[in-house]
């Protein structure tokens, strides 16, 4: 893939969806956000495909204090990851097992393009209910 393209959808991403996620309470950068509730830490990652244009939206909660991975190594609060939790939930998958959506932006041309993608992992994310990502789980 272009690297242009990446630059680009991740122009698109920071324009569109970090501000929303900001306004829901997230922290970080991209790939990895975190937003802390009264019983968890919610944790969305943006996970692009190696071979370029396309990425997934993983969705996670950890424990208030963060992880420990079967090494014994400790993910703090302010570090955790969606990758650091086994049990992770794509964005558009109706269950644990399934795939989700993958936003492709492969035929992306311009800036609107792009920012369409990205305009439609906001349409998806249901966060103001600071429950929701929690609830995939159950």
């Amino acid at each position: 893939m272009a690297s242009n393209e990446r630059k680009m959808i991740d122009n698109a991403l920071k324009k569109v969806v970090i501000p929303f996620l900001r306004q829901q309470g997230f922290k970080g950068s991209l790939p990895h956000f975190r937003r802390i509730n009264e019983k968890n830490i919610d944790l969305i990652t943006f996970q692009f495909n190696k071979w370029g244009g396309s990425f997934v939206v993983e969705l996670a909660v950890c424990p208030m204090q963060g992880v420990t991975m079967d090494w014994g190594e400790q993910i703090p609060p302010n570090k955790v990851t969606a990758h650091d939790i086994d049990k992770r939930f794509r964005l558009g998958a109706k269950s644990e097992d399934e795939d989700g959506i993958w936003f492709n932006f492969e035929n992306a041309k311009n800036v609107e393009d792009f920012e369409k993608v990205a305009l439609n992992v906001v349409n998806l994310l249901n966060i103001s209910d600071r429950l929701w990502i929690s609830k995939l789980f159950n």
